[in-house]
């Protein structure tokens, strides 16, 4: 399936680009999410048309991206759990909960550019989390967890 990319996509191209990708992954990931179109005659010159319109509302997402992550850089956050004596926590803290203490600090992150390789934190420490915030824009902000009797 050939397909017109409308947005910078990671490890696939740039905008506008006419990249050959997997029936099922433009079908159910591409297309609906609005991030490429079918590559038909029409859907190229309506592409076209639209092109720097395009491209400026992708300078102006990288623009505010890097805004935002200039706003995260050295941050530190210090979220407050319940832990046991040995610092282990009763539970654990996942995106969700990262995100949301971000935006009680004033940062407005969503989950989903929360990324926790190492999987959710269950122990009291400090740990460098990945704020992804753009294709081309990521940020490392410092999570500290403190343990509550």
């Amino acid at each position: 399936m050939e397909v017109i990319l409308l947005k910078k996509v990671a490890n696939l191209g740039n905008i506008g680009d006419r990249v050959s990708v997997k029936s099922g992954y433009g079908r159910n990931f591409l297309l609906p999410q609005g991030q490429a179109t079918l590559a038909t005659v029409s859907n190229i010159a309506k592409f076209e048309a639209q092109r720097s319109e395009l491209e400026k509302k992708a300078a102006a997402d990288l623009k505010n991206a890097e805004t935002r992550a200039a706003a995260l850089k050295d941050f530190r956050l210090t979220i407050t759990a319940k832990a046991g004596s040995e610092g282990k926590l009763f539970g654990s803290i996942g995106t969700s909960d990262v995100a949301e203490a971000l935006t009680r600090e004033g940062h407005a992150v969503e989950r989903s550019e929360v990324r926790m390789p190492a999987g959710p934190i269950r122990v009291t420490g400090e740990q460098v989390l990945a704020i992804h915030l753009h294709t081309d824009v990521n940020v490392d902000v410092t999570v500290i967890v403190v343990g509550a009797e």
